[in-house]
């Protein structure tokens, strides 16, 4: 007699953000629509609209309750070292993320960008991600002593997304996105 157990097929609601996590990302907001997201998670139509106001809210919805996890692991030293290794560390989390065959840039940005909208739902929630990503980089600079922690940090989220997109085309980041952050980061800290 076999004591394995089944989980417990998702809810609806979970599979319909799990399939907008992986097309979203994959294939873009825009060259998927509802017919193809409800095929995806094996519901019905009727059921999605259940869930959601439409295809706006499942954006919004899937950015939030799906982001911590595309963060997690980026700011895991936040106990660890010192202000600089903290910030280079986000930038190896990066390269370590941009290995992998299904990674596709950073789906903040992806999204923000393709919807062309800095008010959408989605659009506001991929940028609470950005400036809670700003914010950590000011923390560190400021406890460094950077004269201006706001400017590096805004420089370093620059970096950011320009090694996240470089990422996406080329496959991988350079080693140079991490020496320039670093080099940023000295030249700021630099007494």
């Amino acid at each position: 007699m076999s004591t394995a157990t089944v989980s417990p097929r998702p809810k609806p609601r979970e599979r319909v953000l799990a399939a907008a996590a992986r097309l979203f990302v994959r294939e873009g907001v825009n060259a998927v629509g509802v017919d193809r997201l409800a095929q995806e998670a094996e519901v019905s139509k009727r059921s999605i609209y259940q869930h959601f106001d439409g295809k706006d809210a499942i954006v919004a919805t899937m950015l939030e309750e799906y982001g911590p996890s595309v963060v997690a692991g980026y700011f895991e030293s936040d106990a660890e070292g010192d202000p600089r290794d903290r910030v280079l560390h986000v930038f190896d989390a990066l390269q370590a993320a941009a290995q992998a065959s299904d990674f596709y840039g950073c789906p903040f940005v992806n999204v923000a960008t393709e919807l062309r909208d800095r008010e959408h739902p989605a659009a506001v929630v991929a940028r609470g991600f950005k400036d809670r990503l700003t914010a950590y980089f000011e923390r560190q600079a400021a406890e460094a002593g950077a004269a201006d922690p706001r400017t590096l940090a805004i420089q370093l989220t620059l970096l950011f997304d320009g090694a996240s997109a470089s990422a996406a085309m080329r496959g991988g980041t350079p080693d140079a996105a991490r020496l320039a952050a670093a080099q940023l980061f000295d030249a700021a800290t630099a007494a």
